[in-house]
């Protein structure tokens, strides 16, 4: 597992005080290598031994074992691209990877998945369709997209669905939902200022919220359902890529879980929907 991963995975893990150096890790790992320790001490708010408690606490000898490995980790893959792939890859071998790459994280997460919040989830955006409440999908940057394409697919079961990406019009937003919506976060860090705000809001309010996001972070604590969305894919030196197709696919088990849910009423209006946009085509 790379370094970075297993740091965030293990956050909840750590002391207060050894968190704060986590996140300081995680915040500009090249940083972290070349500060000294008392930099990194004054950075993170800590004692100078607290920092290597941390580094210990990961399993490290120290802290001088622990930049050799993040050293060792920070020159793989190729940033901001995929983290599976080289540079020397051809098409051949790009193929493979990120495909197998998607694969294999969409496998693991469907066999490791807990039914249960999703159970939840599912009941809760079925009670406020019912309720005819609004329901809407925050995210930002990428996770705006996906936000984008709950929209899409809650609208066309004839739901009141909106997305919004903007971080002030989601707070906005939320301060106009009430008991009988609900509030559907999408977020691969779960630590966006702007979406725990609203999410704040939104709950204050008696909305229902729900996340697809990191286990351990601020927003997995703060929503009422937390559909885990945990992966090993470095978004922050990477373009997000597997993360994106597994938040889509927890949004298509929503989906699919609450028209199940709604019953016939929401199917044949899917069908109608259907039936009209391919009356619609051009003809052949």
């Amino acid at each position: 597992m790379h370094v970075l991963e297993k740091i965030r995975l293990g956050l909840s893990s750590l002391s207060p005080a050894e968190q704060a150096v986590a996140e300081l890790v995680l915040a500009d790992p090249t940083a972290f290598l070349k500060a000294p320790v008392a930099e990194l001490a004054r950075q993170a708010k800590v004692s100078g031994p607290t920092v290597v408690r941390f580094c210990r606490a990961l399993g490290y000898e120290g802290l001088s074992d622990f930049r050799l490995v993040l050293a060792a980790s920070a020159s793989e893959g190729v940033p901001y691209v995929h983290q599976s792939v080289k540079a020397s890859d051809g098409a051949d071998a790009l193929v493979h990877k990120v495909f197998d790459n998607a694969i294999s994280t969409l496998s693991s997460y469907r066999d490791s998945a807990v039914s249960k919040p999703v159970e939840k989830a599912i009941d809760a955006i079925a009670a406020c369709v019912k309720a005819q409440g609004k329901l809407e999908f925050y995210g930002v940057g990428n996770s705006g997209f996906v936000a984008l394409d709950a929209q899409h697919k809650f609208f066309r079961m004839g739901c009141n669905a909106q997305a919004y990406s903007d971080g002030h019009l989601q707070i906005m937003a939320a301060s106009m939902l009430k008991k009988s919506d609900c509030l559907i976060i999408i977020s691969n860090s779960g630590r966006s200022e702007d979406l725990l705000e609203a999410c704040r809001i939104a709950r204050k309010a008696g909305a229902t919220t729900i996340a697809v996001t990191a286990s351990g972070s601020p927003l997995a604590d703060l929503v009422h359902v937390h559909l885990a969305a945990d992966h090993t894919e470095l978004y922050e030196q990477f373009s997000p890529m597997v993360s994106r197709l597994l938040h889509l696919c927890m949004v298509d088990v929503l989906a699919t879980g609450v028209a199940i849910r709604l019953g016939k009423g929401v199917q044949q209006n899917m069908a109608r929907l259907k039936k009209h946009l391919i009356e619609s085509r051009y003809a052949s």
